[in-house]
């Protein structure tokens, strides 16, 4: 199991690349698995590290499966100012994501309200009276894989819902490769033949320093395990 990697870091702040198969926060559930909060408390000595209220500054999540970026506040008071930029939507985040079928038009947003599903309380999806929620989506290429084609995307969400990207995508009839979730059982199965998890990354974030207000702009290319799964498939050539 890989480590995270720390992408910037100064007096205030850090973004590490997290793998998958770590979870975010600490969990009673989460005994015996890597847990990126844990690898803080552990590892780090900055203002908040052992602050458990505060997540050791951790300001977002990722899902367990889901790598990339995630932005660690150092001190509380970078803490309240990256949160607040969260919630003003001032953050904007980039993933990347192979989504089964021919994605079609190649550009466009994908808004709808989205809330947990009551009969499987793990679960979120489409709900009347439910959350806003708004994504916006290019395709980067199309691929093959025998009979079957996928999309390669770029995804920007507007929200930051959870698993606001795996529902879209499920809902557009386009769920993410390898979702266990919300691409349904014998369809996951299948996938995980080759694509041992959920491809998903989430490769850019942009922000301004909770010090300084400069515009940090950071990138994260697809990890090796998913540069292998997109090697395996055939690339589809666009005709222009």
């Amino acid at each position: 199991m890989l480590d995270p990697n720390i992408i910037f870091e100064d007096k205030y702040l850090l973004v590490v690349d997290k793998p998958s198969g770590w979870i975010t926060n600490e969990v009673e559930t989460t005994k015996g698995q890597p847990v990126l909060q844990d690898w803080l408390f552990n590892n780090f000595t900055y203002s908040v590290a052992k602050d458990k209220a505060m997540r050791s500054g951790i300001v977002h999540r990722l899902d367990k499966e889901t790598s990339g970026l995630l932005i660690i506040a150092k001190t509380a008071k970078s803490f309240e100012k990256i949160q607040r930029q969260f919630k003003e939507r001032i953050v904007s985040k980039e993933y990347l994501a192979l989504a089964h079928g021919k994605i079609e038009p190649g550009e466009g947003s994908i808004e709808v309200p989205v809330g947990r599903l009551p009969w499987a309380r793990k679960k979120f999806g489409i709900l009347p009276g439910g959350r806003e929620s708004k994504t916006f989506y290019k395709v980067l290429s199309y691929y093959k894989n025998n009979k079957d084609t996928f999309s390669l995307l770029s995804l920007r969400p507007k929200t930051g819902r959870t698993h606001q990207i795996r529902i879209h995508l499920k809902y557009l009839g386009h769920p993410i490769v390898s979702d266990e979730f919300y691409a349904g059982r014998k369809t996951s199965r299948n996938d995980r033949k080759w694509c041992a998890r959920l491809f998903l990354h989430a490769a850019g974030i942009s922000f301004l320093h909770p010090e300084t207000g400069k515009a940090i702009n950071i990138e994260n290319s697809l990890p090796s395990d998913l540069k292998s799964v997109l090697a395996s498939l055939e690339k589809i050539t666009l005709k222009p």
